[in-house]
């Protein structure tokens, strides 16, 4: 009797199809699987009898099973029964919970986002609050990702939280029931201006093609979108048919959108878009950057290889692996590799060999020997071997070493904390938001006194030339020149404050937005200032721009250096 299990799929995080039973493993392979089971049972038997002191039967499993798939490639994962809620995070943006972000800073765990109509934000949370007690265990020495998982839990029960909060002389105390709470994969859309609309998509999960068709039905019905631009930056991926269902909405009905191959012929198929689309003609823009990964990329070099839409920002991330979850005993999971998948051109854009690891364990990555050209629809040329690479590439915005610090060593989030208790409210919405002279100098004033010591470029170049020039022995013949210029970048370094005055005050109105407009409005902040949508919609706002991108043909060049680090 062929019987049907229902398993997931996945290309980063699973997705949901019906596929006929695989027999366990290849036939001559039986005995190898069989033996060192074996030799792994009587290790595992040995080790709990004999150590010397007590063991943890399942941390011992769980290590085990986490080792062994790493030898594999990073995303073979297993679950145990106690991860379940994360794994449903990931798989459906949804867990039972509170709603809000933590993180330790200076030995402390500290809420920086309750999640916008959320049980923690409807219960009065906020940024900044400092968590001591939950269920009146002390949450001392406890990681974040340990608070995490003690405020979760099923919907309807109640957790019991003891916060300090700065402005407060005493802790508060706060009784918050769970909910079942669900991530947005759209957490904003928007006019840009009066032409282009904006989407960003952050994940692929369950909701994620709904939510990007309504957003764009919003903006093109009622806000008379005539371009869009689709944000995939920083977006890791999720479920491939999610992927497809947003490629549908843009490209017409029965198109291959994503074909996996995998070492079991019932993990060869295609993916094709089964519905009609909503727009077929609308300029339409993507954005990517090295974190665009997996669904991300069947996204956008499916759009590109159509020629539906120019590609702009930094070559993706690459990776090109089809996961499959099964069920193990006691409610265990395990997330598999099985496939790779090719999108419409016939190309692949896995980066890293796995199959291959150097005698340390790393991998690299596709050599130029390997890389083909492919063609688009049009006959445009497009590469294999090493993600996305778009049409128009531009160079991500990086962070002045000053700013870098401050925010890593967060100075602005303990800055912002105290301008929300000052100021109760804000006296523009997101995007117009800004904070006057006189606040940057309070903010100045607030640093003084606090650790800000950084390492410029200059400064690092500076002590390897010195190296060097003692290695050489020559540093004693320029050591008077070393130390003038030594005292010129230190001065200059003084001034950073000032310097990159523009910068830091935009990561500091970001940061206060957030308190009050929550992900959304830092997200509708951060635009005025982001380069890469800036140049999308100076590209979707000329016609004759964004078709000569789309039906230039070019030749073939010779293999490219990828010159990216993993």
């Amino acid at each position: 009797m062929n019987k049907k299990r229902k398993l997931f799929l996945t290309i980063g995080i699973p997705v949901v199809i019906s596929v006929s039973i695989i027999s366990f493993a290849f036939t001559e392979d039986l005995f190898e699987v069989s033996k060192n089971l074996d030799i792994f049972n009587s290790l595992f038997k040995e080790v709990n009898l004999y150590y010397v002191d007590d063991t943890k039967p399942g941390q011992l499993i769980k290590t085990a099973a986490d080792a062994m798939l790493q030898s594999l490639d990073p995303y073979t994962e297993y679950y145990t029964e106690n991860d379940i809620e994360d794994y449903k995070m990931v798989t459906t943006g949804q867990y039972g919970g509170i709603g809000a972000a933590v993180r330790e800073i200076k030995d402390k765990v500290i809420i920086t986002e309750p999640y916008e109509n959320s049980p923690a934000m409807k219960s009065g949370l906020k940024a900044g609050d400092i968590i001591s007690q939950i269920n009146d265990v002390t949450v001392k020495g406890k990681s974040s990702d340990e608070i995490s998982k003690m405020m979760k839990g099923q919907s309807g029960t109640t957790v019991k939280l003891l916060i300090e909060r700065p402005g407060e002389t005493k802790p508060i105390e706060f009784n918050i029931v769970r909910e079942e709470i669900k991530v947005k994969d759209v957490p904003y859309y928007g006019m840009i201006n009066s032409q282009v609309g904006y989407i960003k998509l952050t994940g692929f999960t369950t909701t994620a093609s709904k939510e990007v068709k309504d957003a764009f039905l919003k903006l093109k019905n009622e806000s008379n979108c005539k371009a869009l631009i689709l944000d995939l930056r920083d977006n890791p991926g999720g479920l491939l048919n999610e992927a497809v269902n947003i490629v549908n909405l843009f490209v017409e009905k029965g198109v291959d959108v994503a074909v996996t191959k995998g070492r079991a012929k019932e993990w060869t198929q295609a993916f094709k878009t089964v519905n009609n689309p909503i727009d077929l003609t609308m300029p339409l823009a993507v954005i990517v950057n090295r974190n665009s990964a997996s669904a991300s990329e069947i996204v956008s070099g499916s759009l590109q290889d159509l020629d539906r839409a120019v590609i702009i920002g930094q070559r993706t991330y690459g990776k090109g692996l089809v996961q499959q979850t099964k069920p193990l005993t006691y409610n265990a999971q395990v997330k598999v590799t099985v496939a790779k998948y090719y999108i419409p051109s016939g190309r692949c854009i896995q980066a890293l060999d796995y199959t291959r690891r150097n005698e340390d364990g790393s991998v690299d990555h596709v050599p130029d020997s390997l890389i083909t050209a492919f063609k688009t629809r049009h006959g445009r040329i497009v590469y294999d071997g090493a993600g996305i690479l778009p049409d128009i590439q531009t160079e991500p915005q990086i962070l002045s070493e000053i700013t870098f610090v401050l925010v890593t060593k967060n100075y602005i989030f303990d800055y912002a904390t105290n301008y929300v208790i000052k100021n109760k409210q804000l006296n523009a919405d997101a995007r117009n938001f800004r904070i006057t002279d006189t606040d940057y100098a309070d903010f100045v004033t607030f640093l003084q006194g606090k650790d800000i010591d950084y390492k410029t470029v200059s400064e690092e170049d500076m002590e390897s030339l010195k190296k060097s020039a003692e290695t050489d022995k020559y540093f004693v013949d320029i050591e008077n020149e070393y130390k003038q210029l030594q005292k010129k970048l230190l001065d200059r370094k003084k001034d950073d404050l000032q310097k990159f005055k523009p910068e830091i005050k935009r990561m500091i109105e970001d940061e206060i937005v957030s308190r009050f407009y929550y992900i959304s409005g830092r997200i509708e902040s951060s635009l005025s200032y982001d380069n890469d949508a800036q140049l999308a919609i100076s590209t979707l706002t000329s016609a004759d721009k964004t078709t000569s991108i789309l039906t230039t043909i070019q030749k073939a060049n010779k293999p490219f250096n990828q010159n990216k680090k993993f």
